[in-house]
């Protein structure tokens, strides 16, 4: 006669116990609960407290569950956990096989605490908005190519409780300005408004606030603090891309502030078109509002905004020496500010007027940030060289550990170096779904918090693939 399904975990727990020390045993698995055993689907389910919980398992334990499972529950068998978000409320999170890569432990690092109960029902003044006082309309320079979101941004600013322009998606390549923008709405809408309770963020620290508030099981606080929000400003939203859990929080964030007419700012070095990654629901309540472009800076502006600068630093720099900088350094504000800085240090330096001739020579050897394109073939190949293995075992199926992390490496790189789709990738690197690439971009992007040199390692292969300097 064949053992019940609970008999079965009985004897699971104890062969974990003799193959692990009391304490870990007491610690790591008399919490995990037996929910069910499909004997059609040979699928074993277990619940955990917590996401941060099962994630440990994973981390620590991966190997001896699975090789349990198989001994107890037969070698066809999968593993499901069901993690318990808030109470009375779980997600299902299949585990990979054992000869998956291990997953990376969510980042430890706290860029600022996590929201608490207290900062949600507190007044407006208690809260830290977390703006950049400095960057305001005032020295935000107008030109034709930012002169509709800084015009939107105002009306904002003096009206936020119309909702024509909610949410307000600004998006533009980097260093053009983003930033300085929404840091100039949200401090000015204080001024104007100080009972307001706004807040600015990177979307990375939101997703970090997410996890904690996930490993804490506070999630419940972490929801009340962001509803309780009267103007959201998030930096970066494309850093969501491929976090399925955090994109799900931010919905229902999303969906509450706009039901309550409050404001959502959103800036992305990208439209909503091109966020593959991010769910269709998301990109849907994007696109709702205003899409609002902020381009490079025309020869004007930028002359403008050379002008600014330099009375700002106390410079005396002649004319023709602005006109070449302006017709010379077009990609972004921030090399402006980077060829000011550098006149601004050879004038302190060797006390003398800034003239053409060094402006000419800081030009010639300021670092070069042309993008060049660069194909899968390429990623493939500077990615095989630096782990050792084959090009061709990265595009086939193999599950050995070096190059499943190889592959991910090269769909990571595929996604931010190239204009591929995450489904044109799939297809070319092991034939892989949509979801597979989603989860091999977040690996990466886990482990990048976390691991130092290998974040050094994908800095340096992303400039070497792009042609940068």
């Amino acid at each position: 006669m064949t053992d019940s399904p609970r008999i079965l975990w009985t004897q699971f727990l104890e062969i974990i116990r003799k193959n692990v020390n009391e304490q870990q045993y007491q610690t790591w698995f008399t919490p995990v609960k037996f929910k069910s055993f499909d004997t059609e689907a040979h699928e074993l389910v277990i619940s955990t407290p917590s996401q941060w919980f099962y994630e440990y398992l994973e981390e620590h334990f991966r190997k001896i569950i699975h090789l349990t499972m198989y001994r107890v529950f037969g070698k066809d068998a999968s593993l499901i956990y069901e993690v318990e978000v808030v109470k009375n409320s779980s997600v299902k999170i299949e585990s990979d096989d054992i000869q998956s890569v291990p997953q990376p432990e969510p980042s430890k690092h706290q860029v600022n605490k996590s929201p608490t109960l207290t900062q949600a029902v507190g007044p407006a003044q208690d809260l830290d908005s977390q703006l950049n006082p400095k960057q305001t309309f005032s020295n935000f320079i107008e030109g034709i190519s930012n002169k509709l979101p800084r015009s939107i941004g105002q009306a904002i600013a003096e009206k936020p409780n119309q909702q024509t322009f909610n949410p307000l998606f600004i998006y533009g390549p980097s260093g053009v300005g983003k930033t300085h923008l929404v840091n100039a709405i949200g401090t000015r809408l204080k001024e104007l408004h100080p009972e307001k309770r706004v807040l600015y963020l990177s979307a990375h620290l939101f997703q970090v606030q997410f996890t904690d508030s996930i490993r804490h099981n506070t999630f419940n606080d972490f929801m009340h603090f962001y509803q309780s929000i009267d103007v959201l400003i998030i930096d970066d939203i494309q850093e969501m891309i491929g976090l399925e859990k955090t994109q799900y929080a931010f919905f229902h964030i999303f969906n509450h502030l706009r039901q309550n007419g409050r404001q959502i700012i959103l800036t992305s070095d990208r439209p909503p078109v091109s966020m593959q990654g991010m769910e269709d629901r998301l990109l849907t309540r994007f696109k709702s509002g205003l899409l609002a472009e902020l381009e490079k800076p025309e020869v004007q502006l930028r002359k403008d905004i050379l002008r600014s600068k330099i009375r700002h630093d106390g410079l005396e720099i002649p004319e023709d020496v602005i006109d070449f900088i302006s017709q010379n350094v077009s990609n972004s504000v921030r090399e402006l500010e980077g060829v000011i800085h550098s006149l601004l240090a050879y004038s302190v330096v060797f006390n003398k007027d800034v003239d053409l001739a060094f402006a000419q020579s800081i030009i010639q050897h300021a670092p070069k940030t042309e993008v060049r394109e660069v194909s899968l073939d390429k990623i493939v190949e500077e990615v095989s060289v630096i782990y050792n293995v084959k090009q061709e075992d990265i595009y086939g199926k193999s599950r050995k550990a070096e190059i499943v992390l190889a592959r991910q490496l090269s769909i990571y790189l595929a996604q931010i170096c190239t204009k591929l789709s995450a489904s044109k990738i799939g297809l070319m690197i092991g034939n892989k779904n949509h979801a597979t690439v989603l989860h091999s971009i977040k690996t990466i992007k886990n482990r990048l918090v976390t691991d130092a040199g290998l974040k050094e390692q994908v800095d340096e292969l992303t400039n070497r693939l792009r042609g940068t300097r």
